[in-house]
């Protein structure tokens, strides 16, 4: 019910985009960057055959810095989520909240000696086409290609979001969101572009990160397994520490950019882990299926669509390359 009356209030604080381009108060910055939104949401559309939607026509000037906070948790000595159950979504590995504080306290009901918890604020979300999602004052923080990125991201969650499997949703809306973003840039600036080399720089570093965080987190699940008579908080984190030792030692020397210098530094438990695998992990199965399907993204959504109706798309994804090998 909290959510549904912030929901309400969001869609009602509502401006027309004519309206806010108009208004001399807003800054030329918010404006070019609500046009570029436009551009966005036309071409991944137009190029990438997602759906044709309502959202991103309004406007919404929130006055705080994000439009709300994701809480996650998981088991203390297992890399399992624990998940919240919604209507027409399915089971979810995290729940939102329109406070910060609400967001903090639902953290707080999870007993610290069984479960790790970790919040973090988002900018965006989707719908999934239920309403018509307006522009967000949260997003104009974004460089001009993570506007574009994420505007493809959303759009994706618009067109397709199978029930109960957030992590194959998101990874989906992640690949979509990097290619579309490479695309949208070689279009509009050409193959010279200097923002291009930056989205392909990133890309480069996400596809080494990815790869990394994939292994490391099989081998977490692993070394829990096999040392559930033998683990302590202690271990644990002198694992992880190793784990981010690793990843400064041999992974980022090899990047072209600090985006994921932040990694080795930060306080991470299973909750934030996990949040890796549901973005970052396995991504190349996606670039192998686009690859399949000759680079043709309506070929590639039309079988992604076709995953709905199976238990386990992700999986279904991976045999269906291995078959492509043999």
């Amino acid at each position: 019910m909290k959510s549904g009356y912030h929901q309400s209030k969001l869609l009602l604080s509502r401006k027309p985009l004519e309206q806010v381009l108009n208004d001399p108060n807003v800054p030329d910055s918010v404006k070019r960057k609500i046009r570029l939104v436009q551009e966005a949401r036309q071409f991944a559309e137009e190029k990438l055959h997602l759906n044709h939607t309502k959202n991103y026509k309004s406007y919404v000037n929130l006055n705080r810095p994000y439009v709300s906070y994701i809480v996650r948790a998981a088991p203390t000595f297992e890399l399992k989520p624990y998940t919240w159950s919604f209507p027409l979504v399915g089971a979810l590995p995290y729940k939102g909240y329109f406070s910060k504080q609400e967001a903090l306290e639902a953290s707080k009901e999870f007993d610290p000696n069984q479960y790790d918890t970790y919040v973090r604020g988002a900018s965006a979300y989707s719908t999934l086409g239920w309403f018509h999602d307006p522009i967000l004052s949260s997003m104009m923080n974004y460089k001009d290609h993570d506007l574009v990125n994420l505007i493809i991201h959303e759009t994706v969650h618009a067109t397709l979001y199978i029930q109960s499997n957030a992590d194959f949703n998101e990874r989906l809306a992640t690949f979509l969101g990097n290619k579309g973003a490479e695309l949208f840039y070689q279009f509009k600036e050409g193959v010279n572009s200097p923002t291009l080399q930056i989205i392909q720089n990133e890309t480069y570093d996400q596809k080494l990160f990815s790869q990394f965080i994939s292994k490391a987190l099989k081998d977490l699940e692993s070394w829990y397994s096999s040392n559930k008579k033998n683990i302590s908080k202690e271990k644990k984190m002198t694992y992880i520490k190793k784990m981010q030792a690793q990843f400064n030692n041999e992974i980022l020397p090899k990047m072209k950019t600090q985006h994921y210098s932040h990694f080795s530094k930060r306080s991470l438990n299973n909750a934030s882990l996990l949040s890796y695998r549901t973005y970052v992990s396995d991504l190349s199965d996606f670039e192998k299926l686009l690859a399949f399907f000759e680079n043709d993204y309506k070929a590639m959504l039309k079988y992604c669509k076709t995953l709905e109706s199976v238990e386990n798309p992700s999986l279904a994804v991976k045999k269906q390359l291995e078959l492509q090998t043999l």
